[in-house]
C-alpha cells in the first residue's frame, strides 16, 4: 500500500473543462491526470497511490454511469465524483447506489468540488488501510495449524476451554496451549480483538 501523494483522475471529453479542473486542482497542490474518454483512462498505467476519479456523466461512446459499472467489474475501486450539466434525481440515485462518492451538477462551486475530492481521497485511504489490515490478518490466519484454527473457531464463538476440550477430544491443558498459540500468531491482545479479526476474515465459527 502506498501512502504517497494522492492522484486526482479526470475523465471529461470537454477540453475546456479538463483545463479548468486541472488549473483548479493544481492550484491547491493536487497531482492531476487528465483523460478525454473512458478507454483512454482504462489503457493508461496507474500508480498504486490513493486518489479519486472525477467523471463526466455524458461521455462519447459510453456514459459515465456505464463506465462506473465497468470500473467495478474491473476491480478499480477509486471513489467517483460525478459531474454533469444534465443531472436529474434518478440519475443521481443510481450513481450513489452504485457507490459514487458525490454527484455535482454544473456549474458547481469550486470549494464544493474540493471538499468532495478531499472526502473521496480520505475514503480511498481508509479503504486501502482496511484492505492492508485484512491481508495482514489473513496471512496470520494462514500460519495457524488446522487444530489451532479449530480452537480459534470455538474461542471466537464464546466457548470456554473445558467445553472446547470435550468437543475436540483434547485435554484442557492442550486447549490452553493451542489457544495461547492462536493469540500469539494472530497477535491478538484479547479475545475481543480476536473476535474482530474473525469477523473481518469472515471465518466459520463453532455452533
Amino acid at each position: 500500500m502506498s501512502e504517497d501523494k494522492a492522484i486526482v483522475f479526470v475523465v471529461d471529453d470537454d477540453p475546456s473543462m479538463r483545463r479548468s479542473l486541472e488549473s483548479l486542482l493544481k492550484s491547491v497542490g493536487h497531482d492531476v491526470r487528465l483523460f478525454s474518454s473512458a478507454p483512454e483512462f482504462m489503457q493508461a498505467a496507474r500508480s498504486d497511490a490513493p486518489g479519486c476519479l472525477i467523471l463526466d456523466v455524458r461521455l462519447p461512446g459510453m456514459s459515465g454511469l456505464a463506465f462506473q459499472q465497468e470500473l467495478t467489474k474491473a476491480g478499480v475501486a477509486l471513489p467517483i465524483i460525478f459531474i454533469t450539466g444534465h443531472g436529474d434525481v434518478p440519475m443521481t440515485v443510481r450513481a450513489m447506489k452504485a457507490g459514487a462518492a458525490e454527484f455535482l451538477t454544473k456549474p458547481f462551486d469550486d470549494q464544493v468540488l474540493l471538499d468532495a475530492i478531499h472526502a473521496a481521497i480520505e475514503r480511498d485511504r481508509a479503504r486501502r488501510r482496511d484492505n492492508a489490515s485484512l491481508a495482514t490478518f489473513r496471512a496470520r490466519y494462514d500460519e495457524l495449524t488446522e487444530r489451532e484454527r479449530q480452537v480459534m473457531s470455538h474461542v471466537v464463538a464464546g466457548w470456554v476451554n473445558k467445553r472446547i476440550a470435550a468437543e475436540l477430544g483434547l485435554s484442557v491443558v492442550t486447549v490452553k496451549v493451542h489457544r495461547g498459540q492462536v493469540m500469539r500468531k494472530m497477535q491478538a491482545k484479547s479475545v475481543a480483538e480476536l473476535v474482530r479479526m474473525a469477523d473481518r476474515l469472515d471465518m466459520p465459527r463453532a455452533e
